[in-house]
């Protein structure tokens, strides 16, 4: 593929390791010839550099598996999931998960990017429902578009709340964001 192409989350081999984009621009400066700044962290090391392409550069695309894993348990060294269709058992170290890791609970279904039978990325649904545990009291008068408060759910997450929220209230976040969307039902 044209290294023009490449988009956020793309896998690419660079130097022989596998690399996602975490951020790109797209350049063209006056009268020098395009080139794509980006932005990538090395899926075995971990590491995150920075390097420019030639926008005409061919760049070697990895391409990955998909499939669906069911969270069976957490502990101190990472998480234990199993394969919904084989049932065969994984462990996932929290350097693997990264930042989603806080989000994975019990009985939870995600879907994980394997290389070579290592997961090297997991992706999570696009909302789930936990509870406030931890908050500071609800402010009188407080309305919708008021100021937002830490509060701390079930899971451990902390995320900011719209100020009229209290403890053992449902809400709904996104997990890839770590953002409060609405109110569970």
């Amino acid at each position: 593929m044209k290294a023009s192409d490449v988009r956020k989350g793309t896998v690419l081999r660079v130097d022989g390791a596998p690399c996602r984009v975490m951020d790109f621009q797209h350049r063209t400066p006056g009268n020098l010839r395009a080139f794509v700044q980006v932005r990538m962290r090395n899926l075995k090391t971990g590491n995150t550099f920075d390097t420019r392409l030639s926008a005409t550069d061919n760049v070697d695309e990895v391409r990955l598996d998909t499939k669906e894993f069911q969270v069976m348990y957490r502990d101190d060294s990472g998480t234990h999931v199993m394969d919904a269709h084989t049932y065969d058992q994984f462990y996932i170290s929290d350097e693997v998960a990264g930042d989603v890791a806080r989000w994975l609970e019990p009985e939870m279904h995600f879907q994980a990017e394997l290389m070579d039978g290592q997961v090297v990325g997991l992706q999570l649904p696009a909302a789930m429902e936990f509870t406030i545990v931890e908050t500071a009291p609800v402010m009188r008068g407080a309305t919708k578009t008021a100021s937002n408060k830490p509060a701390k759910l079930n899971n451990g997450a902390t995320i900011n709340v719209p100020e009229f929220l209290d403890t053992g209230t449902r809400v709904r976040v996104d997990p890839r964001s770590g953002e409060y969307l609405e109110r569970a039902k």
